[in-house]
Order: structure tokens, then sequence, then C-alpha cells
């Protein structure tokens, strides 16, 4: 037989196990669903439910017996030591679980972890239907959304419109600069071209002077140095018929 074995121990010591249950069913309270592992899921059923019962006992002694609802949280406080926990658990959940007789969470299986392949489940309060919360939601987010977006159309309409504006101000502004500026342009190529062309004539017209100067000295340094030579030759032939004519001639002996 098998008693006193309820219950899992989930490879915890027991302070270490009571602790993570209480840190579960404070995140329970607050967040209404938790994902964590099958094992802990199931065991946090157990041990959670009982505290939805006792807060359902203490809204309806809240009017006849003040004292039995602070003593049902003083019980609940000595296992989970959260005081916001405990507002909401008494306050909020309490009056919303009604007349249900147990059966407060549900537990939904979603697969198995990545890593070490352990099963993974989901652990919700049965009362708060998450599915009508969210469509309740994003219809009222859409709505929003539709609101700020038709505002937003609205603003960046008039914005593009008075940039546009500007835009074409611009441009026309522009047009006529540059039509100035090409028409300047124009003129400041036509004088460059003019004195470009000026200074073409003048350069050629200090070059020709210049080469007539040089040809003429290469003329004179020829006549130059033919004339020498001319001279030099008929000095020789002088002096050959001077000598010629001056050497007297010599007796022979008989």
């Amino acid at each position: 037989m098998e008693h006193r074995k309820k219950g899992r121990k989930l490879n915890r010591t027991a302070s270490h196990r009571k602790a993570l249950l209480s840190n579960l069913s404070i995140s329970l309270i607050k967040n209404k669903r938790i994902k964590t592992t099958e094992a802990k899921a199931k065991e946090l059923r157990i041990y959670f439910e009982p505290f939805i019962t006792k807060a359902k006992q203490a809204y309806s002694f809240k009017d006849t017996a003040p004292e039995k609802d602070i003593h049902l949280r003083r019980v609940a406080k000595k296992y989970i030591n959260d005081k916001e926990a405990i507002k909401i658990l008494f306050d909020e959940i309490g009056p919303k679980v009604g007349d249900r007789r147990g059966g407060y969470t549900r537990v939904l299986k979603t697969g198995h972890r990545v890593g070490d392949g352990a099963r993974l489940a989901l652990i919700e309060l049965v009362d708060y239907s998450f599915i009508k919360e969210k469509e309740s939601t994003s219809s009222g987010k859409k709505g929003k959304k539709i609101k700020e977006k038709a505002k937003v159309e609205e603003e960046t309409t008039k914005e593009t419109d008075s940039i546009t504006e500007e835009i074409i101000a611009d441009e026309e502004s522009t047009e006529k600069k540059g039509i100035v500026e090409k028409s300047e342009k124009k003129k400041t190529k036509t004088v460059k071209k003019t004195s470009k062309v000026k200074d073409k004539q003048e350069k050629a017209k200090k070059v020709k002077p210049t080469e007539d100067k040089k040809k003429k000295e290469v003329d004179k340094d020829k006549k130059t140095k033919v004339t020498p030579k001319v001279k030099k030759a008929d000095d020789t032939k002088l002096k050959k018929s001077k000598s010629e004519k001056t050497t007297p001639v010599k007796k022979t002996k008989k």
C-alpha cells in the first residue's frame, strides 16, 4: 500500500520544494497564466487550489464575520509571502470564482523542451478567459490604431502639401538663377575666347621679328665665315709671287 507517498519530490529538498511552489503560486496569481514543466504544473495545482477556496470563504464572511476573513488571510500569508499577491487573491480572484466548486486551474500540455526534452505545460486560472480578453484588447487597439493612422495621415498630407509648395517655389527660383548663371557663363566664355585670340595674335607678332632677326644673323655669320678664307688664299698667292721675285738666281760654276 502506498501510504504517505503523495506529491512529487521534483529532485529538490523539502525547503527548496516549498519555496519553489510558493514562488510559482505568486507568479500565477499576478499573471493568471504560467509556462513551466508538466510535473511542476500538476504539483502546483494541488498546492495552490486550497488558497482559492480560502479566498472564496473569506469573501463570503466579509460582511457577516470579518474576523474570519482576517484569519484566512493570515493563514494564506504563511505559505505565500507576498502582500500584493495576497491582496489580488482575496480581493480579485476570490470574488470572481463565485460558486465554482473546485477545478480553479487548468493544465495544458505544450510539447517537449528543445534542450533536454522535458515535457512542458501551461497552467492558468479557468475564470480568466485569455482568448476573449485578447480579442477585446486587439479590437480596441485596432480602433485606436485606425484613428491614430488617420490622424497621422492627415498630418502627413498637410506636411507634404507645404513641402511641395516650398519645393516648387525653390525650383522656380533655382530655374531663374540658372538662366541668369547660364547667360553670365556664356558672356565670360566669349570674353575668355576673345582674350585668348588676342594673346595668340600678340605672341605671333612677337615671334615673327625674332625669327627675322635670327635669319639675318645667320646670313651675316655665313658671309663673315666665307670672306676670310678667300682673303687668306689671296694672301698666300701674293706671298708666293713676292718670294719668287726676290729670291736671286744662283749661278752655277762650271
